[in-house]
């Protein structure tokens, strides 16, 4: 149960609730279905599907199951409080906030955050003697910790202080010097588009596409257009996790041809995503091959250049994952695992990305028909998924469980599919 509960996804524990030997036999779908007032196709839709996504139900069902509350990821309901989005709380200080968000499930608060969080609380206590340059800076300088953080460690340890810089931005943007304004809302700004991969990575789409929102109005604010880019080629990402092909490829072009003049580096990754919705579409794989070379003229043009503010971490290895991705939505995964293999080797990305990636390659091998290497890489994936709490790179392993249903007599793909199980 606590390995079901680790995942975050409410259909995997209720497989692992009605699966417990405690029952002496597996409940039936149909008697589980009825208890959640439930249809029994819902209830499979559940188990086998995305993770469920809204509170109310979330809740609803946990209370039926009765989960103790301190093994949810989620706050059960003592106050109202408990369902509101963490951008309109209004605590009096940071600490406050850090403390809230911690009692909403979003992870304990770190014990290395609490100089962090007094020196943010400070700032607002008195916005305008504390937000100045130095404090703006301040707040850069803990958001770039934060983004460390994530590669090795995942969200859990990355959103409290995250969240808490965003509100801290939120409730005072309005009463610092004009001078220092525009600097906050693009700190601010850089904050909700982090926030919004966050919450992509533990699978909740709704509050990332709200930050990603967020991060859009203030780039607005801060007058800065290439974050304006920037953030629609996030969103076009975030629409190849939902396979929704003509918003990933429409938003693409859209950060591609917009009036900002984007570092070289987004460039070439804007190119790359639209490589991938180009695969996606059917077009002819010369038309998504041209694009790619495109996007690896342009890292090539990048380098020793500094030409601005957004900073990209678009580099040839994440080109190499990226180009990967794009051929095996062309129908090429033997050339996809052969470039998985190469970016890995490297040794360049961080724990999380490199589970997550490694997923992928096994996806692709399990498509060129070698099911054992597939299972064994999906296998490893599984135990990094769960040390960085990346739903994102199960919902992947699960797709190559799915892919590698015709092997299910294999040794290494059912110890993978054990693995899945309660």
């Amino acid at each position: 149960m606590r390995d079901a509960l680790s995942t975050w996804h409410l259909g995997r524990v209720i497989y692992a609730y009605r699966s417990h030997p405690f029952h002496g036999r597996q409940l039936p779908q149909e008697l589980m279905a009825n208890w959640l007032e439930l249809t029994q196709a819902q209830l499979s839709r559940i188990e086998k599907g995305p993770a469920p996504e809204q509170l109310s139900k979330l809740i609803r069902w946990s209370e039926t199951l009765g989960i103790p509350g301190e093994l949810l990821w989620f706050k059960l309901p003592s106050v109202e409080q408990a369902a509101a989005p963490p951008s309109d709380t209004t605590p009096s200080d940071a600490m406050a906030l850090a403390k809230w968000l911690a009692a909403d499930g979003t992870g304990p608060l770190p014990p290395s955050r609490a100089d962090e969080l007094q020196r943010i609380g400070q700032a607002l206590e008195d916005a305008r003697r504390y937000f100045d340059g130095p404090a703006v800076e301040f707040f850069r300088t803990q958001l770039s910790r934060c983004k460390a953080d994530d590669g090795s460690l995942g969200p859990a340890e990355a959103l409290p202080l995250t969240l808490a810089v965003i509100g801290a931005i939120r409730r005072h943007a309005k009463d610092v010097q004009p001078a220092v304004q525009r600097q906050l809302l693009a700190v601010g700004a850089d904050g909700a588009e982090f926030a919004g991969w966050l919450y992509r990575d533990l699978h909740d789409p709704l509050t990332a596409t709200f930050f990603y929102d967020r991060a859009m109005e203030w780039a607005q604010g801060a007058a800065s257009l290439p974050m304006q880019g920037y953030v629609l080629l996030k969103k076009s990402q975030m629409a190849y996790e939902t396979r929704d092909t003509g918003t990933l490829l429409t938003l693409a072009q859209a950060a591609k041809d917009g009036p900002w003049n984007l570092p070289l580096c987004v460039r070439a990754e804007v190119v790359q995503q639209e490589a991938l919705g180009l695969a996606m579409f059917g077009e002819p794989i010369r038309e998504v091959t041209h694009n790619l070379e495109t996007a690896q003229q342009l890292l090539d043009d990048a380098q020793g250049v500094d030409d601005g503010a957004l900073v990209s971490y678009f580099n040839t290895t994440t080109l190499l994952v990226r180009s990967a991705c794009c051929y095996t939505e062309a129908g090429k995964p033997q050339i996809a695992a052969e470039l998985f293999t190469e970016a890995l080797a490297t040794g360049s990305l961080s724990r999380r990305d490199a589970g997550f990636f490694a997923a992928r390659k096994a996806k692709a091998l399990a498509l060129s028909g070698e099911p054992d290497e597939a299972a064994k890489i999906a296998a490893e994936s599984v135990t990094v998924a769960r040390e960085t709490r990346s739903e994102r790179t199960m919902n992947v392993v699960i797709d190559v469980v799915r892919t590698l249903d015709s092997w299910n007599h294999r040794p290494q793909v059912r110890q993978l599919r054990e693995m899945l199980s309660p």
